[in-house]
Formats: C-alpha cells, sequence, structure tokens
C-alpha cells in the first residue's frame, strides 16, 4: 500500500526514499512495487539495518542487540555487507544512504559505512537517548548536518528532531528533568509542552500534529537551520500495523498531515525538496564554486 504515500509526495514532485530492511530486499512482493518507483525516478532506495531479520544471525536477541552499534564492528559490518549487496542485486544499484534500524549509529557503524562504500547516514536523531536499553545517546547533537569518517569524508544528515518553546536555550535540561520516570504520573511533559515553555518535537507526522511540525520548522529556521528531514514509518499507510494509524479514519488524517505540511513547506517557508543524494550533490557544487 506505498502507493498511498507516494501518490501524495510525487503530485508535489517530491522523491522520497526509501530505506528497506532485509526482508523487504529480499522478498519480491516486497522489493517490487519499490523498484517500479525507483526504476521511473520516483523513489529513492537506501539501506536499513534491523539487526534481528538480517543474516548473519549470530547474535543473542536482546534489545540491546537490537542496535546495530552494540554488535561490534565484525559484525555489524558483515550484517550491512550481506544488506547492501542483497538491495543491489534487487533494486539493481547498491545503495548510498544508510539509516540505523532503531537509531542504532556509532563510531562501529561510520567505519562500517566507509568501507562498504556508502556517502551518505541518516541515522542520528538529535535530542534523543537510547541509553536505557543500551542504544546510542544523541542527547548532544542538533540538527545541522555535518561531515564525517577518518578515511574518506561521508555526509550526516540528522533527523529534525528539537526543542521548541520559551525555554529556549535552557530547554534541553528543563525536558530532562521533567521527563524523569518519577514525575512520569504529575504529566509535567505534556503541561510544559501546551503552555509553550518546553516541546520536544520530532519533524514526523508520526506523534507530531500538523501544529507541531510547523511550529518545529518556524523555530528552527528563526535559529538558521536550513535543513529539514520528514520521517515515517512506511508501515503506517495501512491501519493496524503502528501506534499512528489505527483506522481508515487515521490514515486519512494521516495522509493529510504529510501533504499539508509539504504544501507549508514549499509555500509558506519556500522550501525546496531533495533527495539526500540531491543535497550532497549541492553540497558538493558550492564547495567547487567557492574554491
Amino acid at each position: 500500500h506505498i502507493d498511498r504515500l507516494q501518490n501524495v509526495v510525487s503530485t508535489r514532485q517530491i522523491v522520497p526514499t526509501y530505506v528497506v530492511d532485509f526482508p523487504i530486499a529480499s522478498t519480491a512482493d516486497g522489493f517490487a512495487p519499490l523498484k517500479e518507483f525507483a526504476d521511473q525516478g520516483r523513489a529513492r532506495i537506501g539501506a536499513h539495518l534491523h539487526p534481528w531479520v538480517n543474516p548473519p544471525l549470530s547474535e543473542e536477541l536482546t534489545k540491546r542487540n537490537s542496535f546495530g552499534c552494540c554488535l561490534g564492528v565484525a559484525l555489524e559490518t558483515e550484517k550491512m555487507r550481506v544488506l547492501s549487496n542483497q538491495i543491489a542485486e534487487s533494486f539493481g544499484r547498491p545503495p548510498t544512504v544508510y539509516k540505523a534500524g532503531r537509531y542504532g549509529f556509532g563510531p562501529t557503524t561510520a567505519s562500517a559505512l566507509e568501507a562498504l562504500g556508502f556517502t551518505i547516514d541518516v541515522s542520528v536523531n538529535p535530542r534523543m537517548t537510547y541509553s536505557s536499553e543500551g542504544g546510542p545517546s544523541f542527547d548532544a547533537f542538533d540538527t545541522t548536518p555535518f561531515f564525517f569518517g577518518s578515511r574518506r569524508r561521508l555526509l550526516e544528515i540528522p533527523c529534525s528532531t528539537d526543542y521548541t518553546g520559551v525555554a529556549g536555550p535552557l530547554a534541553p535540561r528543563l525536558h530532562r528533568m521533567i521527563s524523569h520516570p518519577s514525575l512520569e504520573r504529575t504529566r509535567l511533559v505534556g503541561v510544559m509542552s501546551r503552555l509553550h515553555v518546553v516541546n520536544k518535537i520530532m519533524l514526523s507526522p508520526e506523534g507530531s500534529t500538523l501544529g507541531e511540525m510547523k511550529a518545529l520548522s518556524r523555530s528552527l529556521l528563526r535559529r538558521g537551520v536550513r535543513t529539514f528531514s520528514l520521517t515515517m514509518h512506511s508501515p503506517s499507510v495501512e491501519p493496524g500495523c503502528t501506534p499512528y494509524v489505527r483506522t481508515t479514519a487515521d490514515l486519512g488524517q494521516f495522509l493529510d498531515r504529510v501533504a499539508a505540511y509539504c504544501d507549508f513547506f514549499i509555500g509558506e517557508l519556500g522550501g525546496v525538496a531533495s533527495t539526500p543524494e540531491g543535497f550532497l550533490k549541492s553540497l558538493t557544487s558550492r564547495q567547487e564554486h567557492l574554491s
């Protein structure tokens, strides 16, 4: 049912990047619809590692091991290699964009990306931490793209997750305080959000309202941010597959939210749609021009 989302973005001349895991890339019914869009130039294909369903399956199945960066460099690299090869076989070209499942990105992931020929990572989720489950913390990151790599240069395009509200620079510390498990019953997070004191928002139709996505975009724009990443899980286009879309009515509202945000971004903000590869090319061209 991915055509439901594809139709929304294609109508607006937006080319999405679908990052696919091993079960999708190795199953004809999974990759065939995406390959059709990719072959038509209407979509791009990237890699998405979910370790627990990606060969080789040699690790113990634990929460910690659901983060690729916790597997050790050899196993993580081998899983990413198998995934990349499978995508190349199924789609006719190797992926250059990588997104770690569960945002499981770390130093070993960076090494694997360099070794396997990837050029862009989109795994970093700023202001978020998964340390309680043994995963990485991106608390210190913001939404600004950056280059990384020890042997060659790769581009990181983080998710667009950040704080809004009058708390300003105090937002990270304040939000951490009110999010402490001991204060869960007080519902301070919700109260502070409604009072516009502090709200942590991800640029996604999953869990964020259209108003919140607009507020985040305007706030980031005022702070000088010029790169925005709208992300979602593809199963949300079918009712009952994710917590965000339970009914047919939810689905309609979900797709309307995507459409309305895209119209806002392109219209009111004057934004320009791009693929990760297109964005990297624009940066490279700009640097060559300056030099």
